[in-house]
């Protein structure tokens, strides 16, 4: 009887490890297949991941050459492409997961519609460019062909283009301005200080001009400081309806020639404030050059 009773103790206790074995591999081979899903998971991902950021890098070259194109929907074009540039080095600093990737592909597919839109009005545009140029190459030929009968009108043309081009006004050019420091032996030292300076050189070169009308003009120098306020003479001339403050005039005999002019702006005795000043030519209220300097 007890002999009995020890072998059914037994067999229950081989059926029990019996299914404790069973349940300890299917529980192992649970997890090592929920390791392989992980582990594909992350590989897709990172493969997604990889072939977005290629499909970014392909949608940004395309933006940069419509660009360089420059046509009326430059401004926009960038605008796309900066976002596009931003997309890239978010998704470069995203950390992989699936739930992060769904959500760059969301970016992405919005920023594609308005990719694909611009694109493709930008190609109609430039087709509409292409077409008039060539109708301006058309015009010019037949301009060409039009030269062979009027000879002696295209040359006379020719010569008052050329003479328009030159022009009737004058140039002020090299514009240049110093704070000026000067030694009681009237050695005159540049300073970028304020407190140093006791006068200010303004200095700019009538450029020559063939067909300019010569003799006596006279131009404006304002010359406005850090705090707005016009230095000098800060006199008002009036012209038609504008009105110039200026700093002081300076007259010169033009000759249709180059001329190089120079002026002093006097402190008077007074510290020149610290910060950037503006310099303005004017010929009567015609702002003809114009420049900035800072004194510390």
């Amino acid at each position: 009887m007890d002999t009995q009773r020890s072998n059914s103790s037994l067999k229950a206790v081989v059926v029990i490890l019996a299914l404790l074995l069973i349940a300890s591999l299917a529980y192992i081979f649970k997890m090592t297949s929920d390791a392989k899903t992980l582990e594909t998971e992350i590989v897709d991902v990172k493969s997604e991941k990889n072939a977005l950021l290629d499909s970014l890098a392909v949608q940004k070259g395309i933006y940069d050459k419509a660009i360089e194109e420059k046509t009326e929907l430059s401004d926009e074009l960038i605008a796309e492409r900066d976002k596009v540039v931003q997309l890239i080095e978010d998704l470069k600093k995203s950390k992989g997961d699936a739930a992060a990737l769904r959500q760059f592909k969301t970016r992405y597919n919005d920023l594609q519609a308005k990719f694909k839109a611009l694109i493709a009005e930008n190609e109609t545009l430039k087709k509409a460019n292409e077409e008039l140029t060539q109708q301006r190459d058309s015009t010019v030929v037949a301009l060409g062909e039009q030269k062979k009968y009027n000879d002696t009108l295209v040359v006379q043309n020719e010569n008052l283009a050329k003479t328009v081009e030159k022009g009737s006004k004058i140039v002020v050019m090299n514009l240049r301005t110093q704070a000026i420091k000067q030694r009681s032996s009237g050695k005159q030292i540049e300073t970028e200080k304020a407190s140093r300076a006791d006068k200010l050189k303004v200095c700019f070169a009538l450029a020559a001009n063939a067909i300019a009308k010569s003799g006596s003009r006279t131009y404006y120098v304002q010359i406005i400081d850090s705090k707005n306020n016009v230095l000098g003479d800060k006199k008002t001339e009036t012209f038609g309806d504008a009105s110039l403050t200026y700093s002081f005039t300076t007259t010169v005999e033009y000759n249709n020639e180059a001329v190089d002019i120079c002026e002093y702006l006097d402190a008077k005795g007074k510290d020149f404030e610290k910060g950037t000043y503006y310099v303005n030519i004017f010929d009567k209220n015609e702002l003809l050059s114009k420049t900035t300097f800072s004194l510390k």
